[in-house]
């Protein structure tokens, strides 16, 4: 049976792990909220590059660009978002398990001896990544993490983009997980590259075509001017999208781990109140016992 001494020991640890997880919860939400209001300042610039593209494609000309050209797939490159920091729940296990799949659809879709280079963006998924490479599959260590800035990112885009211009890859996915709220992310495979021109097209503003432009010095060259910054803004917005389902995903195991540990707590405080009063009352007894001996 525990002794007061160390049920109280046992009491202090576990009330200084809740405040730890709630003071963690705190740091995690403000670090989501940062997130979003972030992914709502991108909505404009996107939706304005948007706007750009389909006054591009509501004309009838025909559009020539190396970022939308089709050829065969010899190898994909996989760019896998995960996190930098643990402490987020199966944040990062998820994903792994997606990556997995991912690999065996990709091998169905373009045949069973396609390369495939996995880009690891985070300390954890690429430790994870690790564990899979052989013949077959390669992983390219890149400066991108979860803390980079809009620097390390476009510079991030161009490499994606020069590689793919290169034929070094043949295609470029996106793998991360899509916020939708703090209890609810979507794990997400998306096509960076060759940009989808039907993708585009399905997008186009149907007021568009209201509203007719004049293209200087024509709609090629700004349709290839563009192309580039929607890539940017493709990556930029993925990129957020996983650090705020990181935060998110940091948030309910935290939430979690405090719950938790109350419960602890209020049993330990239970079984240290009824051991207290158990001590208390064998005293009064042994005083009392003296008494009569008296």
């Amino acid at each position: 049976m525990s002794t007061l001494r160390e049920l109280k020991t046992r009491i202090g640890s576990v009330a200084s792990t809740q405040k730890t997880t709630s003071a963690m919860k705190m740091i995690s939400s403000s670090k989501m909220r940062k997130a979003t209001g972030q992914l709502q300042r991108l909505s404009p610039y996107r939706q304005m590059v948007q706007h750009v593209i389909s006054h591009l494609l509501v004309t009838d000309q025909q559009f020539d660009s190396p970022l939308i050209a089709e050829r065969d797939v010899q190898r994909v490159a996989l760019v896998v978002f995960g996190s930098d920091d643990g402490l987020c729940g199966g944040f990062n296990v998820n994903i792994f398990k997606q990556l997995l799949v991912s690999i065996n659809e990709v091998r169905q879709e373009y045949g069973q001896q396609v390369g495939i280079t996995i880009v690891p963006v985070g300390k954890k998924m690429t430790k994870a990544v690790q564990k899979i490479t052989g013949k077959d599959i390669q992983m390219e260590r890149v400066a991108l993490n979860t803390r980079s800035g809009s620097e390390e990112l476009y510079a991030f885009t161009d490499l994606m983009k020069t590689r793919f211009l290169e034929h070094t890859f043949d295609r470029v996915e996106m793998l991360y997980m899509h916020f939708i709220s703090t209890g609810k992310q979507v794990f997400t495979r998306e096509q960076l590259l060759p940009v989808s021109y039907q993708g585009l097209a399905d997008n186009v503003d149907p007021r568009a075509a209201n509203s007719p432009c004049l293209f200087e010095p024509d709609a090629n060259t700004i349709f290839n001017t563009v192309l580039p910054l929607h890539i940017k803004s493709m990556l930029q917005d993925v990129f957020i999208q996983s650090a705020a389902s990181e935060q998110s995903a940091r948030v309910m195991a935290m939430q979690a781990a405090s719950d938790n540990a109350k419960e602890l707590l209020d049993e330990l405080q239970l079984e240290y109140n009824k051991l207290r009063q158990q001590g208390i009352t064998t005293e009064l007894l042994d005083i009392l016992g003296g008494q009569v001996e008296r």
